[in-house]
């Protein structure tokens, strides 16, 4: 059960990798386990959502509500995609790659299609920014359950 949550946090557009990768940890797997569940669980909204994003959000646009959600949606990305602008496919994926709140995949999927980026350039810059973020997710991860490792270390030898 608990790999299926994991793939399902990473498929979330909040979560992602960010949160997908500590749960798993946080539930005892391990750390080559975790990283391979969480990027494939990220992967997994990233085809269709290129695919899809264009006819649905020109669908939906015909409509008060979808048009309001689809222009914030696409300003907010604007805002954020600086580098992708400048630097196409590189830029994709160090956005995708920074573990921050407002970016990863779905973000990217956003961006990629914003600026027009060919459908496989974006797939592959998607796909090594969810690697990137990964990567950085499991060393900030571990290092926390290790400096909580120590911290209680000391705790117990100091405790009067």
């Amino acid at each position: 059960m608990k790999e299926i949550i994991t793939i399902i946090l990473g498929a979330l557009p909040i979560s992602e990798v960010r949160g997908a990768i500590p749960y798993a940890l946080k539930m005892n797997m391990s750390l080559s386990k975790a990283f391979i569940l969480s990027v494939f669980g990220n992967f997994i909204p990233v085809i269709p959502t290129l695919l899809l994003l264009e006819p649905v959000s020109n669908y939906l646009r015909r409509y008060s509500i979808g048009d309001k959600f689809f222009t914030w949606l696409f300003a907010r990305t604007r805002r954020h995609s600086d580098a992708i602008e400048k630097y196409e496919a590189l830029g994709l994926a160090i956005f995708v790659g920074v573990p921050l709140p407002m970016t990863g995949a779905w973000s990217g999927c956003v961006a990629a299609f914003i600026f027009g980026l060919k459908f496989w350039r974006s797939v592959i810059a998607i796909t090594a920014g969810i690697i990137i973020a990964a990567i950085i997710v499991s060393f900030v991860a571990v290092g926390a359950i290790n400096l909580g490792a120590i911290t209680g270390i000391l705790t117990k030898s100091v405790s009067f």
